[in-house]
C-alpha cells in the first residue's frame, strides 16, 4: 500500500510517499498552489492521501476527492501526533510521521464540510470578528478620553445618536491638529473606523438574515425560547451534518464541553471541560444559556438543580445548560422536529453574571 502524506504549509508543502510493504520513502517539495498540486497528484499513484486539518485543508480535500483519491484529514491536536522530547522536527519528519500513523490507523479523522457549508461557517465566524473589531475601536475611544481627563457616558449610551454627536464635536482631521491636540486627530480616525466597522457588520447581518430566512435548520432552532438567529446559525454552521454524530456524548465532546479525565491505578477523577473544538460554539452556547434563564423554564430548571443555590457553582451550572442545549439542538436537527419544551415565559431578571 502506498500512502501520500502532505505536510501543508502556507507557501510551501512537503509530501512523503511511503510504500508500506518495502518501507521506501520518496520526498517532494511542493508549492501550496492548486494548479501545482493538481499536476503533482496526477503523476502520483497512492491508495491514501493524508494531511492535517488547517486553513488549506478544505480546497486540498476537494481537489484530492475530485481526482479520485481516498482522503484522510486528521486532527493535529491528538495525543499520537504530539512531538515531545525530540531532537529534531522538520517538515519531512512531519510528513513521514503522518504517513506512518496513517498506515497504523492511529489518526483520528476530521470532518470536512462541503464548500458551501465552509463558506457559511466562515461568514458566521467573520461576523463575530466584526463584533470584536467594533468593541476594540470603542475601547480605544474610551481610552483616549481617559488619557485626556474627559468622561464619557456609561455603556451603550455613548454610542447613541446623541453620544456620537457629542463625540463628533471633539474630532478634528489629524493634519489640522497641533502638538497639543493630536488626540483629536486620533479620535477622528477612530470614529471613521467605527463607522466603517458598523457598516461592515450591518452588511454581514443583512446577508445572514437572508440566508437564515431560507435555511430551515436555523428557523427550526429559533423555535427554542431564548435562542435567536445568531446562536442558531452558529450551531447549524458548526454541527453541519447532525447525522455524523452517533450519540449525545460525541456532540458534547465535539464542542469541548465534556470533563477531562485523569485515571491511573486507584485514582480516577474528572477535571474541567476539555475546551476542544470551536471556541465560537462554546461562547455562543454559554451566552445563550444566560439569556435562556429568563425566557426558558427548561433551562432555568436545569440551572437551579445543578448550582443548588451555591454561588461557586453558577459557572459550572451555566456550562451544563449550554451542553444540554447543544444536545437538544442536535436532536432537533437530526429528527427535524421543533422545540417541545415548556412555553415561553418571563422568569425575572438575568443574573448579574450574564451582564
Amino acid at each position: 500500500m502506498k500512502i501520500l502524506a502532505i505536510d501543508l504549509g502556507k507557501f510551501k508543502s512537503v509530501a512523503c510517499l511511503l510504500d508500506t510493504e518495502t518501507n521506501i520513502t520518496d520526498y517532494h517539495t511542493l508549492a501550496s498552489d492548486a494548479g501545482y498540486l493538481r499536476s503533482f497528484l496526477s503523476a502520483v499513484t497512492a491508495e491514501l492521501v493524508v494531511f492535517e486539518a488547517c486553513s488549506l485543508a478544505g480546497w486540498v480535500h476537494d481537489l484530492c476527492v475530485e481526482m479520485g483519491f481516498e482522503v484522510l484529514v486528521c486532527n493535529p491536536n491528538q495525543e499520537a501526533w504530539k512531538w515531545k522530547n525530540v531532537k529534531r522536527k522538520t517538515d519531512k519528519d512531519d510528513a513521514l510521521k503522518l504517513a506512518k500513523l496513517g498506515a497504523l490507523g492511529q489518526l483520528v479523522p476530521v470532518h470536512i464540510p462541503a464548500k458551501e457549508a465552509r463558506g457559511y461557517r466562515r461568514l458566521v465566524k467573520y461576523r463575530k470578528t466584526l463584533v470584536g473589531r467594533v468593541g476594540r475601536i470603542q475601547n480605544n475611544i474610551r481610552a483616549l478620553h481617559v488619557q485626556q481627563g474627559r468622561s464619557m457616558p456609561v455603556g451603550q449610551r455613548a454610542w447613541t445618536e446623541a453620544g456620537l454627536e457629542s463625540l463628533g464635536k471633539l474630532r478634528r482631521p489629524l493634519a489640522e491638529c497641533g502638538w497639543h491636540e493630536l488626540w483629536r486627530g486620533e479620535l477622528d480616525l477612530e470614529l471613521t473606523a467605527l463607522d466603517q466597522a458598523w457598516a461592515q457588520l450591518k452588511a454581514a447581518d443583512v446577508r445572514l438574515d437572508a440566508l437564515a430566512a431560507q435555511d430551515e435548520r436555523v428557523q427550526l432552532l429559533q423555535t427554542i425560547p431564548g435562542v435567536g438567529r445568531k446562536t442558531a446559525e452558529v450551531i447549524v454552521s458548526q454541527l453541519d451534518r447532525p447525522e455524523r454524530f452517533r450519540n449525545a456524548r460525541q456532540v458534547s465532546a465535539y464542542a469541548g464541553l465534556v470533563p477531562r479525565r485523569y485515571q491511573s491505578g486507584n485514582m480516577d477523577r474528572q477535571g474541567g471541560i476539555t475546551r476542544r473544538g470551536s471556541r465560537l460554539l462554546r461562547s455562543a452556547l454559554v451566552e445563550c444559556g444566560w439569556v435562556m434563564l429568563r425566557y426558558n423554564p427548561w433551562a432555568r430548571a436545569h440551572y437551579d438543580r445543578i448550582h443548588g443555590g451555591q454561588k461557586t457553582r453558577k459557572k459550572q451550572a451555566i456550562i451544563a445548560v449550554g451542553r444540554k442545549l447543544l444536545v437538544r439542538c442536535w436532536a432537533m436537527l437530526r429528527d427535524k422536529t421543533a422545540w417541545s419544551g415548556p412555553e415561553e415565559t418571563e422568569l425575572g431578571p438575568v443574573p448579574e453574571a450574564a451582564a
